[in-house]
């Protein structure tokens, strides 16, 4: 794989932000590219790209988007999948290294392991995939869900098939619960949103009486439990939409996510958990996702100038593909 410092030579830490921003555009019309960014990278990069969203709703854009050129900032399943689902584009990450923490708590080899393992004891079952997995894991799967169709998807799993949920534990028992089905769980989990503590939650709500908490329905239950409202990203921005009167929401996923609802719904005071505390203003950064930051502004430019990293087809991207075709866009 090559460095960093292979595929961004030229990156200077003193350029000028709206410099950049100017050489971006240029080499978008030069090259036939559009900008995918996920609601977890930084505001910078959000405010310039052609779409934002969820992992859902920008794998939708990725096949729709009529540019040749695709530049996905995000991280590498994100980019994987609209490769997968747009093969005959080429799709560009910003920085290879950007990966997942789910995503790497389930290896392929060892959920095919594990699958067969299963089998041989007698169960019959269906695999269903968070998106947050790589596209070798997504080959070995009968359905993939994202945080916004997760629900739909589960009840499209035939009755008497036992689901074999991977890789979030945190997301496959919270799904159990709202739809009544059994799972087996993968122990896997983010460590951005495993990452929130009791104890910071319940000291952010002394601190702001008559406050909203809003949770990703990844953290673990525990925040949950004190949780006013629970949904992915596209639901917590439909839901501040929602609010009539102005309100101070505690948010329980990654800070990034605060960008976008604080452009839609700017009338609302965004905190996040854990996060400005009333006493003593100090503000902790630990609940930012080192994968996504690894997204710059340089590094998308860089993208576009050289063309690289690129993702390149490989030969079980079309076992994926079917999946991610049937679960995502039909």
């Amino acid at each position: 794989m090559p460095t960093t410092a292979e595929i961004h030579p030229l990156v200077d830490p003193w350029e000028d932000p709206l410099a950049v921003m100017d050489e971006i555009d240029r080499l978008k019309r030069e090259h036939d590219a559009v900008i995918l960014a996920h609601f977890y990278v930084d505001g910078e990069i959000q405010d310039i790209a052609d779409y934002t969203g969820d992992s859902l709703k920008l794998a939708r854009d990725a096949v729709s988007a009529k540019q040749s050129t695709i530049v996905f900032a995000g991280v590498h399943f994100m980019a994987e999948s609209a490769k997968i689902l747009s093969p005959q584009k080429r799709v560009l990450l910003p920085d290879l290294l950007a990966g997942c923490s789910l995503a790497d708590s389930c290896p392929a080899d060892s959920l095919a392991a594990y699958q067969a393992d299963l089998r041989s004891k007698g169960h019959d079952f269906q695999t269903v995939a968070y998106i947050n997995t790589t596209a070798a894991v997504k080959s070995l799967c009968d359905w993939i869900v994202t945080s916004g169709n997760a629900r739909e998807i589960i009840d499209r799993v035939p009755q008497d098939k036992e689901i074999l949920f991977v890789p979030d534990q945190h997301l496959g028992r919270y799904l159990m619960e709202v739809t009544g089905r059994k799972m087996i769980l993968w122990p896997g989990a983010c460590q951005v949103h495993e990452i929130f503590s009791i104890q910071d939650l319940l000291r952010a709500k002394r601190n702001n009486p008559n406050s909203i908490v809003m949770a990703h329905p990844e953290c673990p239950r525990t925040v949950l439990e004190h949780s006013d409202f629970i949904g992915g990203t596209e639901k917590m921005r439909q839901f501040v939409v929602s609010l009539a009167e102005p309100r101070v929401l505690l948010v329980a996923t990654e800070a990034n996510m605060i960008h976008p609802l604080q452009k839609l719904a700017p009338q609302h005071t965004y905190i996040p958990v854990p996060g400005i505390t009333a006493s003593d203003g100090k503000t902790c950064a630990c609940n930012k996702c080192p994968h996504m930051a690894r997204n710059t502004l340089e590094k998308v430019r860089d993208c576009l100038k050289y063309g690289r990293p690129e993702m390149v087809w490989q030969p079980y991207f079309e076992k994926a593909k079917g999946v991610l075709e049937r679960s995502l866009l039909k």
